[in-house]
């Protein structure tokens, strides 16, 4: 059994908060350490600790890993992924959870990843690549059915456009493409056939060779009220999403996730970490959307609180190739997790505002809070920092009770123009 365990864990977000707040749980850890962690994971106190590092330091990342006797980091962001740094972390000699920068092109560039599953005939949606804007233009305008515009690269979840005139979609290919709305990720932009159907997030732990299935998700990505809005990183989630059966949850195992850990161990880049798909249940199966290759962000904060299993021993396992998918366990529980965000999220924001009512809620084992945009203040307490500020995720029973309990305690909390969605899990009622 692994004991007296030191993780670094890398990463600022609410995904990192509940990643951290897991592994805490763990009799196998001995100390955790969060670069550089938020103002919630600085106040877990006893074996949990920040530790001033950003997340892009390879060098002074492997240094504190070294100098602490870290036996395992755990990245938690897609960014430091993609620039190589659990690769950078395995060629020093620290075991690491995360897949490889070549691993990891499943999520840093959806061209990349469109192609790879052409290879591999794993169901998505039709679609085409441009670097150019003209040339884009003109394919936009010979398609006889509805579109989305992506921007091909890491664009923090929000790089997404569902135009609903050609007009607007010939708009957000100018925006990506000349603008650089979303920066170096909308150099190459995708023209995707826009899918009809319910969407879901499919979660797995991964060896390289092996899959442990997660709770199936549902994320809630427009900024308000009926799916309106601009998207964002994610404005709340629920698990279990009770639309996707047995029956279906096998296919998907069958048609996606194991072709895509057959493929990637064939092509040489075998995924060890988080491989995560993100679906769309169409009327003729279910289709990839994108995968993503690290917990989603509020997914996390409504799956990590249902493991049963000690999630320190079973993410060393999955870095040292030894995944175990039938030791893995849940609770029978449902999560519903809401975030609240800074006004005007997810444009412009302002920051530095005091947070109140964090230790109100008075059933704190069945409630939870993440913390994502936030900061200790100067002179105690915590105020904003970021965009989505905070997660409360309720527990319970069922479905009813959870969502209940969520809303009850994101009612304690406030700072100035906060604002959230409150129909988060209303598509399972």
């Amino acid at each position: 059994m692994t004991t007296g365990l030191n993780v670094l864990l890398v990463g600022r977000g609410g995904r990192e908060h509940a990643i951290a707040w897991a592994l805490a749980r763990s009799p196998s850890l001995e100390r955790l350490w969060i670069a550089p962690g938020n103002g919630g994971t600085a106040m877990m106190g006893g074996k949990v600790a920040n530790v001033a590092l950003e997340e892009h330091d390879q060098e002074g990342l492997i240094a504190f890993a070294r100098k602490a006797a870290v036996g395992l980091t755990v990245v938690g962001p897609e960014a430091p992924l993609a620039e190589g740094l659990a690769d950078a972390l395995r060629a020093a000699g620290v075991a690491c959870f995360g897949p490889s920068q070549a691993a990891a092109r499943l999520e840093s560039s959806k061209a990349f990843a469109k192609d790879f599953m052409r290879r591999h005939a794993i169901p998505t949606a039709r679609h085409a690549v441009f670097r150019d804007l003209d040339a884009a233009i003109k394919h936009l305008r010979a398609l006889d059915y509805p579109v989305v515009i992506k921007a091909s690269g890491l664009a923090a979840g929000k790089g997404v456009v569902l135009p609903e005139t050609r007009h607007e979609a010939e708009t957000a290919l100018a925006q990506m493409m000349v603008d650089r709305t979303f920066g170096a990720a909308g150099a190459e932009v995708l023209i995707e056939e826009r899918l009809e159907g319910p969407e879901a997030s499919l979660l797995s732990f991964c060896d390289g060779t092996r899959l442990a299935l997660m709770p199936v998700a549902q994320d809630h990505k427009r900024a308000f009220d009926g799916d309106k809005g601009p998207n964002t990183g994610g404005m709340g989630a629920y698990a279990p999403a009770r639309l996707v059966t047995p029956a279906l949850q096998s296919e998907i195992f069958e048609t996606i996730l194991e072709p895509t850990v057959r493929g990637m161990e064939a092509e040489g880049e075998p995924f060890t970490g988080i491989l995560y798909a993100g679906l769309m249940l169409t009327k003729d199966g279910p289709r990839v959307i994108e995968f993503n290759c690290r917990f989603g962000d509020p997914e996390a904060q409504v799956i990590l609180p249902l493991l049963e299993s000690d999630l320190a021993v079973l993410l060393m396992d999955c870095a040292s190739g030894r995944l175990d998918p039938g030791a893995v366990r849940w609770r029978p529980d449902s999560a519903v997790a809401v975030v609240a965000a800074s006004g005007g999220y997810p444009g412009d924001y302002a920051k530095g505002f005091a947070i109140s009512g964090l230790m109100d809620d008075a059933d704190v084992s069945r409630t939870l809070v993440f913390h994502a945009g936030t900061r200790p203040a100067v002179g105690g307490g915590v105020e904003t920092s970021g965009g989505r500020v905070l997660s409360v995720t309720g527990l319970g029973a069922t479905f009813d009770e959870a969502r209940a309990r969520a809303y009850a305690g994101i009612g304690h909390i406030h700072f100035k123009d906060m604002h959230y969605r409150r129909d988060i899990g209303a598509r399972a009622l």
